[in-house]
């Protein structure tokens, strides 16, 4: 239970410590065996060079040819031994009995060690206990010719390879030590900063918090995106993805490279916070938020929040519809009203039969327009919208026109639809003609109808057009001729319709003839006219 809630980096810090501790024992040893193979291997070396120099020397066969050998070798001996380091000089005859040692007194003894490989002529080293102690020694034979007339034994005692090797351990631990400090320290570093990273939690409570952290992501129902300080996504939910039409492994990519709109990256990208801002995407329209994520001055990525406006953008635009076709009614029962007052005040005066002529021709005139849409319009939602816009373009002082060519049955598209792009091309054609002061009587003409395979839908008004360079944004979301007004603000109206044209895989053209004239070709599946 305690280790349980020791902190991910004291955790990581003990195995990192322990680790090198283990790493730094095991360089240690295998250094020791090494530095100790390296110091027999030089001792065997460097006694085997001695012993094959004395008995290349001419001074050991002269000696041997004298009746007493010691005399000579032993003072040569010793000279050896104060040039060269080692321990002992043994110059022997081939049975072993020596001529030379460092203690004189055991001069004519019998060579303690093995001498039979020497004897049959080969150089052999071995370690051997003898009355010095243990030693490294070599053996080698001193030829007469063919015969061996001698044996040269020269050694370093072992104590001498151990204060050797002793001093290089001593220097392999001092910087093993060093090592193992300079380890602890970086793991220190690490396991503070990675402390501070994670907030002093166990691995459990780590794994406990990311299991939350999974769940609640993909539950709520908002499109939700983290992205790191390269505009990389990190992570995004169900929600996001179904949104904004991401693949599941969304995450890595560049927002750049999620194929978005220009607007909706631009967005995402932001080093400042946004607020609700409308996006219309190939098939929705959404509302987006942004949060930088910072810690301290440094940006870390950001948080984006999504929202689907579509439903409620299409209902917006249906109640704006209703609303207006509302206040035509009420402006055509006040206007009815008038006329009624009229009609009543030239009977009082004994006109009767120009209060008659005056009805008849205000009803012809609020007829016609009627008559011509039920007439060529048999589709409700679309024969209901014309009504509706026709009155609110009369109200506001703008003819709006049928072309003869205009007829249609029902359709097999969707109303919403239809009530989305006829709807906003229309509103923006009043308008777009009000707003041209040196037309004397605005005009908006529209045609529907069945063109082969299609519904051809074309809106034309009486202003002044569309600037060429700005016809490449008309239909995308903020393009608008009047000012921002409302959190919203204007330029959704066209964006709309290029989205619903774009979901249906159909066209939309803008030319200037007179004033703007757009035309919406929508594919008919079935039933779609006469």
């Amino acid at each position: 239970m305690r280790n349980r809630r020791w902190s991910l980096a004291r955790q990581l810090l003990l195995v990192q410590v322990a680790g090198f501790a283990a790493l730094v024992a095991a360089g240690t040893g295998l250094s020791w065996l090494d530095a100790s193979n390296a110091a027999d291997d030089r001792a065997a070396e460097e006694v085997v060079a001695v012993s094959r120099t004395i008995a290349d020397t001419p001074t050991v066969l002269n000696a041997l040819s004298t009746p007493d050998p010691s005399g000579q070798l032993q003072p040569y001996a010793d000279r050896v031994l104060a040039d060269t380091g080692v321990d002992f000089v043994t110059i022997m005859n081939p049975e072993g009995i020596r001529f030379s040692h460092p203690n004189p007194a055991l001069i004519g003894q019998k060579f303690l060690g093995n001498i039979d490989q020497a004897r049959a002529g080969h150089v052999f080293t071995e370690t051997y206990t003898g009355t010095l102690g243990p030693s490294m020694r070599a053996v080698v034979p001193v030829f007469d010719g063919t015969r061996v007339a001698a044996l040269v034994a020269v050694g370093i005692k072992v104590d001498a390879i151990s204060v050797e090797l002793t001093q290089r351990i001593v220097r392999l631990l001092a910087v093993a030590a060093a090592v193992l400090v300079v380890g602890v320290a970086g793991s220190v570093v690490v396991g503070a900063r990675l402390n501070r990273q994670t907030r002093g939690l166990a691995p459990a409570e780590l794994s406990s918090v990311f299991a939350y952290y999974e769940a609640t992501l993909h539950a709520v129902r908002e499109g939700l995106v983290l992205l790191d300080a390269d505009s990389r996504v990190v992570l995004c939910n169900d929600g996001a993805r179904e949104l904004l039409g991401l693949a599941a492994d969304a995450a890595g990519q560049a927002v750049g490279e999620l194929g978005l709109p220009f607007a909706l990256v631009t967005t995402f990208q932001a080093g400042e916070p946004r607020t609700d801002e409308i996006h219309v995407t190939e098939s929705r329209v959404l509302v987006v938020s942004t949060a930088p994520v910072r810690e301290g001055q440094r940006a870390r990525g950001a948080v984006v929040t999504l929202r689907d406006h579509t439903d409620l953008q299409l209902l917006t635009g249906e109640l704006n519809t209703t609303r207006g076709l509302a206040e035509s009614l009420r402006s055509q029962a006040h206007e009815a009203a008038n006329r009624l007052h009229t009609v009543v005040s030239l009977v009082e005066l004994g006109r009767a039969a120009e209060a008659v002529e005056f009805a008849t021709a205000e009803l012809e005139i609020a007829q016609r327009l009627t008559d011509r849409v039920v007439g060529a319009v048999t589709e409700p939602v679309l024969a209901a919208l014309l009504l509706g816009k026709a009155a609110e373009a009369n109200e506001r002082g703008v003819e709006l026109v049928l072309t003869d060519d205009t007829a249609l049955d029902e359709l097999d598209l969707e109303p919403r639809d239809l009530v989305t792009v006829l709807g906003n091309l229309i509103d923006n054609a009043i308008d777009a003609a009000i707003d041209n002061a040196a037309c004397a009587r605005p005009r908006v003409t529209v045609t529907a109808r069945a063109d082969g395979e299609h519904l051809l839908l074309r809106v034309a008004d009486s202003g002044k057009g569309v600037a060429d360079a700005a016809r490449s944004a008309v239909f995308q979301r903020g393009w608008s001729t009047k000012p921002q007004d409302g959190p919203a603000g204007h330029g959704l109206g066209l964006a709309l319709v290029g989205q619903v044209v774009r979901r249906h895989h159909g066209e939309v053209a803008l030319v200037n003839d007179g004033g703007a004239v757009f035309t919406v070709r929508l594919p008919l599946r079935r039933g779609a006219g006469r």
